[in-house]
């Protein structure tokens, strides 16, 4: 056997085979041995007829099954020879000397395309230089999550001798028409909550709810500006005809130590209750920077090694990161398939970030490698206990659910990774800098309501901003 490699790229390669002849006809008469044992031909006993009467009456069917044999084995013997890592199927592509008519009587050549695991380059990975900010909490960060704690422990109490005012809650159904749109499905909502004179509600709706009671009915048009957070809703104008149910007012707790002690925190005062909301967002302010530093060193650590990746890593984490948008749609009661997305467009965007992704993970798995760096059976159990506490579970059952799914693999190789990466910041050249404010990228996914069905999500459409009435 005869076997070239064409090296089209570190991580494509083309084998041109050639099994000569000999070979073949060995095995020609090899598998037709086994078919005349078994083939009924007219004349003849079962099992009976001459091998040169078989090979002729079942040529094709005997070529096939030699091809199959020989072919796969050639690839494999090629492949263990040039110690290729192969990822998938080889591509084959067979000459014209494998045709029927003259099987056997020359060399059968043929090219075999292969993408293969590259060589993983590994220069210097300690001493990568990294910058470490971390965000400051200031006490209008604390009067801040004071405030969301009030607000969750509010009251809506009836309102029943006034109209509704700004700060009122005020429940409604929804009926709205899509002006100078007549084919465009009609929006229908019920219990529909809006807090007057929010900022993230549109001012139609205070402006034409302020002063109602329940049972009253409104109707009014709403002009929707062309960047609401509801694409079905941007830029559009609908006439809305509103039945007002409820009209309930907010009271706040007061923000005293009797407060703080009810929230069952182990604080008796509004003092260490603030106290303790500063403590958790400096340790939040903390693990957020610890995060971001990890990531600038990986983003180091792949700008250092550029090497080729393997368009099928490439092609199943581009394909994985759509699938994740789903998920998190459904999860937020969306059907995506009304959803006004991109989805070619997402796919280039998150392409580049996919084949960093795959290089770093490359980088990584080298790492552990070169430092022998492997999970512990203890480590692997810890992790085990830590799911088990965080979902309810007893460790067994997580243990059972996880060989079902080749669970238990990933989790080593999961505190592999993070082994790593905790030796890649530890011996990181590190300087702190004073925090600034980063620009955070535009939300990926929005809702689209424009024919909403009732469900929670498209009911706070309607009215807000943002999806928060």
């Amino acid at each position: 056997m005869k076997i070239d490699v064409i090296d089209h790229s570190p991580t494509v390669k083309e084998l041109k085979i050639e099994i000569d002849a000999e070979t073949i006809r060995k095995k020609v008469d090899e598998v037709s041995g086994l078919y005349a044992k078994q083939a009924t031909v007219p004349g003849f006993r079962k099992g009976h007829a001459p091998r040169s009467v078989v090979k002729t009456r079942y040529k094709e069917e005997i070529r096939g099954e030699v091809l199959r044999e020989l072919v796969p084995q050639a690839i494999t013997d090629a492949v263990r020879e040039n110690d290729f890592s192969v990822l998938g199927e080889p591509d084959v592509h067979l000459d014209d000397n494998s045709n029927v008519g003259n099987f056997g009587q020359e060399p059968l050549t043929f090219h075999a395309h292969l993408e293969v695991f590259p060589e993983v380059p590994l220069a210097e990975y300690k001493g990568i230089e990294a910058v470490r900010t971390t965000r400051p909490i200031k006490e209008e960060d604390v009067d801040k999550v004071l405030e969301g704690i009030r607000e969750d422990a509010a009251s809506l109490q009836p309102v029943e001798d006034r109209g509704a005012e700004p700060g009122d809650m005020v429940t409604a159904n929804f009926n709205g028409r899509f002006v100078n749109e007549p084919e465009a499905e009609n929006i229908s909502v019920e219990d529909v909550d809006v807090e007057l004179g929010s900022e993230r509600v549109q001012p139609e709706f205070t402006e034409n709810l302020t002063g109602t009671r329940p049972d009253d009915e409104k109707t009014f048009t709403v002009d929707y500006p062309e960047d609401f957070s509801s694409k079905g809703l941007a830029g559009k104008k609908v006439e809305y005809t509103v039945k007002v149910t409820a009209v309930r007012r907010k009271e706040l707790p007061e923000l005293d130590d009797e407060f703080a002690a009810s929230l069952g925190e182990g604080v008796e005062s509004i003092a260490a209750l603030r106290d303790k909301i500063r403590e958790d967002l400096n340790a939040r302010a903390k693990a957020e920077s610890d995060q971001r530093l990890r990531g600038r060193v990986v983003d180091s650590l792949v700008d250092k090694h550029q090497f080729e990746v393997p368009k099928s890593f490439v092609e199943h984490q581009t394909d994985h990161r759509p699938e994740t948008i789903v998920r998190d749609l459904v999860n937020r009661g969306v059907d995506p398939r009304r959803t006004e997305m991109d989805w070619r467009g997402i796919r280039q965007e998150i392409r580049g970030q996919a084949e960093h992704d795959v290089r770093a993970s490359m980088l990584i798995d080298r790492i552990a490698d070169a430092e022998n760096i492997e999970a512990s059976p203890d480590e692997i159990a810890a992790e085990l206990q830590r799911i088990a506490t965080a979902s309810g579970q007893s460790v067994e059952q997580v243990r059972a659910a996880l060989t079902k799914e080749g669970g238990e693999r990933s989790i080593a190789d999961r505190l592999r990774n993070r082994k790593v990466l905790d030796l890649l910041v530890e011996n990181a050249r590190v300087t702190d800098e004073e925090w600034r404010e980063e620009s955070v990228d535009e939300q990926a996914v929005e809702d689209d309501s424009n024919s909403p069905t009732g469900d929670e999500t498209e009911k706070q459409s309607v009215a807000a901003e943002g999806g928060n009435p």
